[in-house]
């Protein structure tokens, strides 16, 4: 299984090593790497486990995208209202949002059902990505940010139902549960397991302080990010980005709102006088009607010169209301225009050390000695990752996105890695594949539909393998690029042998007899009885 961070591997981590080195002309069957270690979370690392194979069906970015794009547009509508959008069963969301609750945080909670299809945190990345831009007007950037640091939080507070409790409203709280609360790092306990929690901080202003950065970003999630090889620079460069233009605004905001603090001041100073003034005359009229008790005219004045006073004591009590207000608003947007700068601050140095560290590393590992191999990546389903290793030290100099090669075999081309890969669940399959050097991702897959069982054997420069023909199986021969050459002309058994000769193939055909096939046209040759076209 992939082992993704912040859209990076994650593997420099020492595992238990069964390694033995590459040589060119044999099949990399022979290195397997066992790192079980690395597929637990533990107190120090996250990784994301993907699907990164062949898909029996390829969704595009755009309908992707529409996911995330179609739930935040119901959310655009009414963003200070509480709202619920989407399909229970695929991909949905509940705006949680309590203006009556001032001590803790509203938060948007995306729900994955148990019939979503999402494999790969990429994608689901952006599917968030797509939902804030929609809801919140983010730009395309600044939404991936988030969205990044938004599955790494859920990640690193998955069923921590307490740290939830302590931030969130009670609106919240209700629609999470401690079972599936956050994001687990399986895409496997994805569907009808997660609810993902984005924090909010400024719903009704909207913009880039709409999520709560601060929190998605905190020292927990920031470490985590650490981890990861490139120690997730780029993404966090871009967080630093984005909190320093949230700073700008808020501290615009603040100016503004000083001086309407200063305006409304000058307003409570004319009241109060008003007030004054309002008070002297009701005090003067009451004096006059207490020396003239049977004075009509005396007692009515009096009474509406104090109505008078009462009325312009309520008129100063609003101003100072909303004196106080505008104070306030200037307060706390100066304080999180001083938060935001001073976060910024801290993890620019932080960035600025990790960034040398990783430039270290990568011209310490451009000048290793190196080999390629391959590690085991689940042990139950025999699926392994070609890795590229430090021979020197034994670390991992890079490892393939593409964890679900097949039976442990894997060869070298003039110019790319051979092997069956994937996996016959959800919107995945097997095919053959080919992988770059470099990047180690797929560049070519076959046409054809490879049994899941099925061997994989090289023969100067051509490769055998078993493939789906209807509902039976073909022995098939490609060459270097994936062509299909030859099939055969009888059906075989999905997880047969394949033994390769100068002249003749020879496999286990459907009746569990062996069968000779021609090489050079995958005709049966054999004297015993032909099994079944």
């Amino acid at each position: 299984m992939e082992r993704v961070f912040g859209g990076f591997m994650n593997l420099h981590k020492l595992f238990r090593i069964l390694l033995a080195w590459f040589v060119i002309t044999l099949p990399i069957s022979a290195l397997e790497v066992d790192e079980e270690e690395l597929k637990s979370t533990g107190n120090d690392v996250i990784v994301f486990i993907n699907y990164t194979g062949p898909h029996s069906k390829i969704d595009s970015l755009a309908s992707i995208k529409k996911l995330g794009s179609d739930l935040g547009s119901v959310v655009a509508n009414d963003p200070l209202k509480s709202v619920t959008a989407g399909s229970s069963d695929k991909y949905s969301v509940i705006h949680a949002v309590d203006s009556n609750q001032k001590d803790k945080l509203d938060a948007d909670i995306i729900y994955i059902g148990s019939a979503a299809s999402v494999d790969h945190i990429d994608n689901l990345r952006h599917i968030i990505a797509s939902y804030l831009s929609s809801a919140y007007g983010y730009s395309e950037k600044d939404a991936e940010t988030v969205a990044v640091f938004v599955t790494v939080y859920n990640a690193v507070y998955r069923k921590n139902f307490e740290a939830f409790k302590s931030k969130y409203k009670d609106i919240v709280i209700k629609n999470l549960s401690a079972q599936n609360c956050g994001l687990d790092i399986n895409y496997k306990e994805w569907a009808g397991k997660s609810q993902i929690v984005i924090p909010l901080f400024d719903v009704k202003n909207g913009g880039l302080s709409t999520v709560d950065t601060s929190v998605i970003s905190d020292s927990e999630v920031v470490k985590h990010m650490q981890e990861d090889d490139d120690k997730n620079v780029d993404s966090r460069k871009d967080m630093v980005d984005l909190k320093e233009r949230e700073a700008e605004d808020a501290a615009q905001k603040a100016q503004e709102a000083k001086k309407e603090a200063v305006k409304q001041e000058q307003k409570l100073s004319e009241e109060k006088q008003k007030t004054e003034e309002a008070k002297q005359e009701a005090e003067k009229a009451q004096e006059k009607a207490e020396k003239n008790p049977d004075d009509k005219t005396a007692q009515k004045e009096a009474e509406e010169k104090q109505q008078v006073y009462e009325e312009q004591k309520q008129v100063e009590q609003k101003q100072e209301e909303v004196t106080q207000q505008a104070q306030e608003t200037a307060k706390e947007q100066q304080t999180v225009a001083d938060k935001k700068n001073a976060e910024a601050q801290e993890e620019r140095k932080a960035i600025a050390k990790d960034q040398q560290e990783v430039i270290k590393k990568e011209l310490e590992n451009a000048s290793a000695p190196s080999a390629y191999g391959i590690e085991l990546t689940d042990e139950a389903s025999m699926l392994s990752g070609l890795i590229k290793v430090n021979t020197k030290t034994g670390n991992v100099i890079k490892a393939s996105p593409v964890t679900y090669i097949r039976n442990r075999t894997m060869f070298q081309t003039d110019s790319n890695f051979i092997a069956i890969a994937g996996e016959k669940k959800g919107n995945g399959t097997v095919k053959l594949v080919l992988l770059t050097t470099d990047s180690m991702e797929i560049c070519e897959e076959s046409n054809e539909v490879v049994a899941e069982d099925s061997v994989l054997v090289q023969d100067n420069g051509e490769f055998y393998c078993i493939i789906e023909d209807g509902k039976n199986f073909k022995l098939a021969k490609y060459d270097g690029e994936l062509n299909l050459k030859l099939k055969s002309d009888i059906n075989v058994l999905s997880g047969t042998p394949i033994t390769v000769g100068s002249e003749y193939v020879i496999v286990t055909g459907t009746s569990g007899r062996v069968c000779v096939l021609g090489k050079s046209d995958l005709k049966q040759v054999s004297s015993g009885t032909a099994d079944a076209k």
